[in-house]
């Protein structure tokens, strides 16, 4: 009598099998053709894995037919190739640097059912949300990335949409949704969010700068075409009318120098922001340096530039050219906005922590940090400070200082001629040294400029300032 094994009751039946197997490997692929669309970059290694999943469905879809003849190993085989399909797919899909999520759908009309049945590492670390189970509507509040996945779920409509996350640094996403098949006739969509925040940034940044620059070019530009007209018209045997002309024709070609000037080397920082300095600076040296280039241009003013050096070690890791840009640029606005006789003070210290680097020192005014370092634990900062005793500004203004072309209402005369670029140079430069920035002011008690950068030696003992 042939020896016949009779089925375990507890083993899973093979259509069992077969429909789990089937299935898993059915929303595996999907899935997995659904990012190869929305990821061209990815597009070839999501296909590769979609290959591979389907032909080891396939065959797991053939190892029930032959239990009754192979015996049980075959079955386990198949089990064990499905739950590490499975697996390196939930891998994978964890790894994916863009939020992704499953949204299921309940009623069409209750906007409460919809529910995240699966989010990756990415989507739960932006809305703090859990693996699964979460309500869309919590997670998610804007109606247009609702209404997207509304169309997808019951409409079978793919779309893209935008998407702002509100919070303490705003960030522009784009969202797609894509419709899911799936058994058992719940309605399912796959949701994606792209971060596009440095793109809109550029792109702003670019308008911005196109708008700017050419509305400073466009004056200079006007005079001079309106005074060439003139000399070669009746002011041409004019020889009075003639040099005047020439010299204001000459102030504007001049303006005009400067503004390329600026331009070419803000553009020059930006591009070596990333890269970090290697030399060493001596600050109060550069300081000196600093007060000998302006020495006309503040005797031509009739201001006095004040420099106090705290003795000792004050060396940073820094390009020298650039450093000394900061300070000449900061005592080249502080001449500027101080009046006919005035003072300005420009002091060096050394050996300070950052909350004593970026503290107040002018009483009353307002204070506001333009830039921030990250927080090392023992590095001391040499602190550069030039302060004036000019018309100051009001609070309102102290956020847009390191704006390109900012400047600031009814301080835009010919009286005080300049680019709007220096302070943006100067937080570039200040960021590239992995400084900070500081300003405080107040109407008619001047401004302060506060800029601190990094010790050469990190163990550099404390030492209070004067």
């Amino acid at each position: 009598m042939p020896f016949d094994e009779s089925p375990s009751p507890v083993a899973p039946l093979a259509t069992s099998r077969l429909w789990t197997n089937g299935a898993t490997g059915g929303v595996a692929v999907i899935i997995m053709l659904a990012l190869a669309s929305v990821r061209p970059e990815a597009a070839p290694w999501l296909l590769a894995g979609a290959a591979v999943t389907g032909f080891m469905t396939l065959m797991g879809l053939r190892a029930p037919r032959k239990v009754a003849d192979e015996g049980s190993a075959v079955v386990a085989g198949a089990s064990l190739s499905a739950t590490e399909d499975a697996g390196l797919l939930d891998s994978v899909f964890e790894a994916l640097d863009d939020p992704v999520m499953i949204v299921s759908g309940g009623e069409a009309d209750d906007i409460a059912g919809r529910r995240i049945v699966l989010a990756n590492r990415a989507a739960r670390d932006l809305l703090r949300i859990q693996r699964e189970g979460a309500l869309l509507v919590s997670a998610v509040r804007d109606p247009n990335v609702l209404e997207a996945v509304d169309e997808a779920l019951f409409g079978g409509v793919s779309r893209t949409t935008d998407y702002n996350a509100a919070g303490a640094r705003t960030r522009h996403w784009k969202a797609w949704v894509r419709p899911l098949p799936s058994p058992g006739g719940t309605t399912m969509a796959l949701l994606g969010l792209r971060d596009e925040t440095d793109v809109r940034r550029m792109e702003l940044m670019r308008v911005d700068f196109l708008a700017n620059a050419s509305h400073e070019l466009r004056t200079p530009l006007a005079s001079l075409s309106g005074f060439i007209e003139t000399l070669k018209g009746h002011a041409k045997d004019d020889p009075k009318a003639r040099d005047k002309f020439l010299d204001i024709m000459a102030a504007q070609a001049d303006r005009m120098g400067r503004l390329v000037a600026d331009l070419l080397s803000l553009s020059r920082i930006e591009l070596n922001e990333h890269i970090p300095p290697s030399g060493k600076v001596d600050l109060p040296r550069a300081a000196s340096d600093v007060v000998d280039a302006v020495s006309v241009l503040s005797q031509d003013k009739g201001v006095t530039v004040l420099l106090d050096v705290q003795p000792g070690d004050a060396r940073i890791i820094g390009d020298r050219d650039e450093i000394v840009q900061v300070i000449q640029n900061l005592t080249d606005n502080a001449i500027k906005y101080s009046p006919v006789g005035g003072t300005i003070d420009l002091t060096v210290r050394h050996g300070l922590d950052v909350e004593t680097a970026a503290g107040a020192r002018v009483p009353g005014a307002t204070r506001l940090s333009l830039l921030t370092p990250d927080r090392e634990t023992g590095v001391r900062y040499v602190v550069v400070t030039v302060r004036d005793y000019g018309p100051g500004m009001a609070r309102e203004h102290l956020p847009r200082l390191t704006e390109r072309f900012y400047r600031v209402e009814g301080q835009k005369s010919g009286e005080r001629p300049g680019t709007g670029l220096g302070l943006a140079i100067v937080k570039h430069i200040v960021n590239r040294h992995r400084g900070g920035m500081t300003v405080e002011s107040a109407p008619g008690d001047g401004s302060l400029f506060n800029v601190y950068f990094p010790m050469a030696t990190a163990s550099a003992s404390a030492s209070e300032p004067a």
